[in-house]
């Protein structure tokens, strides 16, 4: 019977893919580390890789974390010296 089903396709209940991409999310959401937790991590390492090729503070990069719908959007910002500055 299994086999039918495989090879003729039953779709499943929508009550039970919903149930399923909501475990999806919750699972996501818990395991995940929270921007909080990284952010600050990842514009430090910014800085440190940028400073080999240009002179720049921890003020001058910026990271933020945005939710537009369903996706998250990472903005870096990071401020550039002048051109005589470098180096």
């Amino acid at each position: 019977m299994a086999l039918l089903s495989w090879l003729f396709g039953t779709k499943p209940k929508s009550a039970s893919v919903a149930k399923e991409r909501l475990q999806l999310i919750i699972a996501h959401e818990r395991s995940g580390p929270s921007p909080a937790d990284f952010l600050p991590a990842l514009q430090r390492e910014l800085v440190a890789v940028i400073s080999k090729y240009v002179r720049v503070s921890e003020q001058d990069i910026k990271v933020n974390l945005e939710k537009q719908g369903n996706m998250e959007v990472l903005e870096v910002n990071i401020v550039l010296p002048e051109a005589g500055a470098r180096g």
